[in-house]
Formats: structure tokens, sequence, C-alpha cells
């Protein structure tokens, strides 16, 4: 995708953001997208956007290792919470909550694998047809995935996810890692994450 593109998107973002901030209040969204144990003793929160290179970059290389590391084992909670940048990752995150809590989470990991060809393009139409082509391995039709755009609500939720975590933790930049309400940027390696996990387990 074109800057001047990305550019005029995050405009349209800002917009949109500035009239729900004006219009209604705000609310946790409760349908939570997470791997791990639920009531475990820590709980680490992904704010991060789709079309962000540094987000598929951290769930390619540093997720996989909290999952095999901690999640699998039901040491910890991993729970997804979506920021989007600009439009395209607005409809990727639509999708997502459009699937099954099963397959959700495969399908983040898709999304993330692709990014480099999906997330290609001028017009967001074009985008869309290939996140369509990716969510169709999930069972999801075309059909299902043009209403799931369409959702206002679900917009809403996921819009007001974005606008919380900013008012809470200061997020200005994806992804930003939360353990146990602490806000952690910068260099999101599985050691330097693991560090503050530990201490916590002891």
């Amino acid at each position: 995708m074109s800057i001047a593109i990305k550019n005029y998107l995050k405009k349209i973002l800002f917009i949109t953001f500035f009239m729900l901030f004006s219009s209604f209040s705000y609310s946790q969204n409760n349908d939570e997208i997470f791997i791990g144990n639920k009531n475990a003793k820590v709980e680490i929160k992904i704010y991060s956007s789709f079309t962000c290179p540094h987000c598929a970059n951290f769930h390619k290389n540093t997720y996989p290792k909290l999952v095999k590391e901690y999640a699998s084992k039901d040491l910890i909670k991993i729970t997804f919470i979506d920021f989007p940048l600009d439009i395209a990752a607005l409809n990727a995150a639509k999708i997502v909550r459009c699937s099954t809590k099963e397959s959700s989470i495969l399908l983040i990991d898709e999304i993330y694998k692709n990014q480099n060809v999906w997330s290609a393009g001028d017009k967001i139409q074009e985008i869309n047809k290939k996140l369509f082509l990716i969510a169709n391995k999930f069972n999801l039709s075309d059909e299902k995935l043009s209403r799931c755009l369409k959702d206002q609500k679900l917009e809403k939720k996921i819009l007001n996810d974005r606008i919380d975590g900013q008012k809470k933790y200061f997020i200005n930049s994806t992804p930003t890692i939360v353990i146990n309400e602490k806000k952690f940027e910068g260099n999101l390696t599985f050691e330097n994450l693991s560090k503050e996990i530990s201490k916590i387990l002891k």
C-alpha cells in the first residue's frame, strides 16, 4: 500500500475516532480472543495492528515462544486486542472477530503470515478480496464476510478497545505489550518479556 493511501486512511480513522469519542461512553469488549489459562497469574495483553510489520514480526518470532514456554503449560493468558492503524487493519480485525473462537487464533496466525501479500494494494476493495481468500480457508463465506465488514456494532467494539488502550496505557506504537498492567515497548524479545514473566511466577 502506498504511503499516500496509508496517510489518507489514517486521517479517516482519526475522524472516526473523534466522532466516537464525542458520541458515546466506552466499555471494555467482553468478547476476548485469548490463548492459555484464563485464570492465570500472568496476563499478557498484545495491542497490535494487522498491517503493522513490527506486529507481524513479533507474532512470527516472539509470540510462538511465549505459547510454547508458558501458554501451552497454562502458566499465562495471552489476550489479543486490536489497535488498528488503518482501514485495512480494521477490516482484518472485523474478519477475525467474525470467525469462531476455535479458529480465531489460527486465522490471526494466517493473516500475519501473509501480511505482505494481502496488505499490498492501493484500493481497499482489492485488499478486502485478498483477506476474504484467507478467511475462506476457515469456512467463512464471502457473504458472511461482507456482512461482517458492514457491521457497525462490531466496528464500534474494535475502535472502543483501541481508544480504551490509548487512554489507559498511553499507547502510541504497535505492538505494545502489557504484562499484568505494566507496559512494554521497544525491544520486545522473548528474553526480555520472559524476565518479567519469571519474576511474577516465582
